[in-house]
């Protein structure tokens, strides 16, 4: 699957945006290697940074300062080439981070229907924050639709039915078209 490409040669970022279980984290670790690239998961790194657990950062400080948070990194992030970078579920429906991450980068929403995203997030809806109600089902519907037309901006890729190899290999090719 290797072969260089305009795309790495100008070390462009890669944007991978989507709901929770979706498959960023897995299908951007994977793209990384691909890729050559350094792979960035904003939730982690803002948990690191913190030294408290996104789900602690809800509870203690709220989600404004966790947004505020998003945005501090986005804007760190902007400014460096060669990163696969998988953002948490809302980052990029904030216009601001939009345009910064979409400057320097390639952006993929990655989408999967409901049934297939409570089915990924069963064993561990506890770690998140959006999911703290009885019916997460009809949670993951409702912040789905509030979604919709951010997500709508991207260049969609369903990663229903499909492994992490495939829907890497999937945006692998997306790219060396672009």
């Amino acid at each position: 699957m290797k072969e260089m490409t305009c795309m790495q040669k100008a070390k462009k970022n890669i944007v991978l945006t989507g709901f929770m279980g979706t498959g960023k984290t897995t299908v951007g670790k994977l793209l990384a290697a691909e890729l050559g690239y350094e792979f960035i998961d904003t939730d982690k790194l803002i948990e690191v940074r913190c030294g408290r657990s996104i789900p602690e950062i809800f509870r203690e400080s709220g989600e404004s300062a966790f947004r505020s948070m998003e945005a501090d990194i986005v804007r760190e992030l902007a400014e460096r080439e060669g990163l696969v970078i998988a953002t948490g579920g809302r980052l990029m429906l904030e216009p601001a981070n939009a345009a910064a991450l979409s400057r320097k980068g390639l952006v993929f929403c990655l989408v999967a229907t409901p049934d297939v995203i409570v089915s990924r997030l069963k064993k561990n809806h506890q770690s998140r924050p959006l999911l703290n109600v009885p019916d997460h089902g009809e949670r993951i519907v409702e912040l789905l639709q509030q979604r919709a037309e951010g997500y709508a901006c991207f260049h969609q890729v369903m990663t229903n039915d499909k492994n992490p190899k495939e829907i890497t290999k999937e945006l692998f090719d997306l790219i060396q078209a672009d």
